[in-house]
């Protein structure tokens, strides 16, 4: 019984955020992201930093996400909030193995999407470009796909 109010838990911790705008981010490879270019798919935007140790449970878990769906149906992308120099984060991307693109992140660019009081925190959106919900704390891949499962947007 525990173990299933521990895997339901953090379904109940997402929160409906309402819509939002289109957002434009430069990951670390130069390449533009903006919500309109992924119409069709969900996008999970993850704000996170090295320094944060519930961010570096969840990385494991959404390279996972990302790798299964994004070539279909579902993106992550990361944002790297106060972590330093983009050496240094890119050193940090490589040796965690993270899939995902990460943008270097501060509170300008993180105001394209909504508030960030505490890291980790992910917003998602739905394919039609609906801001859906938003959850601080981690997430992890089967309660971002348990919540798309249960979720009905075309």
């Amino acid at each position: 019984m525990l173990l299933r109010k521990l895997l339901i838990w953090p379904l109940l911790a997402w929160s409906f955020s309402g819509y939002a705008g289109d957002f434009s981010l430069e990951d670390m490879q130069g390449r533009t992201h903006r919500l309109a270019d992924y119409r069709g798919k969900w996008v999970l935007v993850n704000f996170w930093a090295t320094w944060c140790p519930p961010c570096l449970t969840e990385i494991p878990e959404l390279s996972s996400l990302h790798n299964a769906h994004k070539d279909h149906d579902l993106v992550v992308i990361g944002v790297a909030m106060g972590s330093g120099s983009s050496k240094k984060v890119a050193d940090f991307i490589e040796a965690h193995g993270i899939s995902y693109p990460i943008v270097l992140g501060n509170n300008r660019l993180a105001a394209q999407i909504g508030k960030v009081e505490a890291l980790p925190t992910s917003y998602l959106y739905a394919p039609n470009g609906e801001q859906v919900s938003y959850q601080t704390g981690e997430v992890t891949r089967e309660s971002v796909e348990t919540y798309i499962r249960n979720k009905k947007f075309n």
